[in-house]
């Protein structure tokens, strides 16, 4: 496998690199690449083969995708774009969600910002339990018809919205969604279980995200280590704490893999990426440098080719189709996250 062996996006016949440049640490302030790196990384990823890249609006509040149109340009044309819509832009509670009222406003804020008359892929970032999804499907598919979007996905729905999704399409003669965009790693592997039999089904490409778990692949969780240093762990409390009990098992799995990769002369990173390449469903895997030095580790890693008894091995040590939290799975659906609603 390597960045030159180009794998087509579900039916939608579009070619894309095995590996797609996330962005979601570029921008300024809050982020922690600034705009300069943030350029010097996307040019270096596209120099080295990656084609597609993944951005949203919601990355520090368009900046992310102010940086993407600066650094494509001129080069335009040989990038597979992708953005997404749904989360909340300013302090405007109505400035957000799945609505057609929101998405046509939307589009056209991404484009300004990409610097670009088409946006290749237009994702919904997150359901939206508020909006009828036959409404946001109508108003992707009169984006598509009016060229400012060429397909449409979503990111994070369950295995039910995915059947309803096409169903909705199907029936009203409509252009389903033609991408699922969902977490994916080692330690975070529930999506095996009905996802991507779906995806398969309908003919789904799969942009698969986080392939090191946040930094638990990265090779610091280790048992016995003590508290990696991470800006994750006050951001998203309990989430990476390793002596939270119910993180026990993630951490002890990660050492394990840790140790397995070590075993094969590989680095934990390669085997991480490796592992989400080599899953059939997948057709790119979505990676997030903040530098241009955790770049070159996720290219090298794009070389990797797993064995079946490498394969059997991390088996072994996490259980197929199983994510350690719910939280792990890219959301936690209201009616389980807020209890007057589990319990009405």
């Amino acid at each position: 496998m390597s960045l030159n062996e180009l794998r087509t996006l579900g039916r939608t016949g579009a070619l894309i690199s095995p590996l797609t440049l996330g962005t979601l640490n570029f921008g300024s302030g809050a982020a922690p690449t600034g705009p300069a790196e943030s350029v010097r990384i996307i040019s270096a990823a596209l120099d080295a083969g990656i084609t597609s890249i993944d951005t949203a609006d919601i990355y520090s509040q368009g900046e992310a995708e102010t940086v993407v149109g600066q650094a494509i340009h001129g080069r335009r044309d040989d990038v597979f774009l992708a953005t997404k819509f749904h989360g909340q832009m300013g302090s405007n509670p109505a400035h957000g969600g799945n609505s057609r009222r929101w998405i046509v406003r939307a589009v056209e804020d991404s484009l300004r910002r990409l610097k670009t008359d088409r946006i290749d892929l237009y994702q919904a970032h997150r359901p939206d339990y508020t909006t009828d999804l036959l409404e946001t499907i109508t108003a992707l598919n009169d984006l598509i018809r009016q060229g400012k979007i060429l397909y449409y996905g979503t990111s994070v729905f369950s295995p039910a919205q995915l059947v309803e999704a096409q169903w909705i399409a199907n029936t009203n003669h409509l252009v389903p969604p033609a991408v699922d965009q969902v977490p994916y790693s080692l330690l975070v592997r529930a999506n095996e279980r009905d996802v991507f039999p779906i995806t398969q089904q309908y003919g789904v490409g799969v942009l698969s995200y986080g392939p090191l778990d946040g930094g638990w692949l990265a090779g610091a969780y280790r048992v016995g280590s003590g508290q990696p240093d991470s800006s994750r762990f006050s951001a998203v409390p309990g989430r990476f704490d390793v002596q939270a009990p119910f993180n026990q098992g993630k951490l002890h799995a990660a050492d394990a893999l840790a140790q397995l990769a070590a075993r094969h002369g590989l680095t934990l990173i390669q085997l991480a990426v490796g592992f989400a390449l080599n899953h059939p469903a997948v057709t790119s895997v979505v990676i997030g440098p903040r530098t241009e030095e955790h770049l070159t580790d996720y290219l090298k890693a794009a070389d990797v080719v797993l064995s079946e008894s490498i394969l059997d091995e991390i088996d072994e040590i996490v259980v197929p189709a199983v994510n350690f939290l719910e939280r792990d799975a890219g959301m936690v659906a209201p009616h389980l996250e807020y209890p007057e609603l589990r319990r009405r």
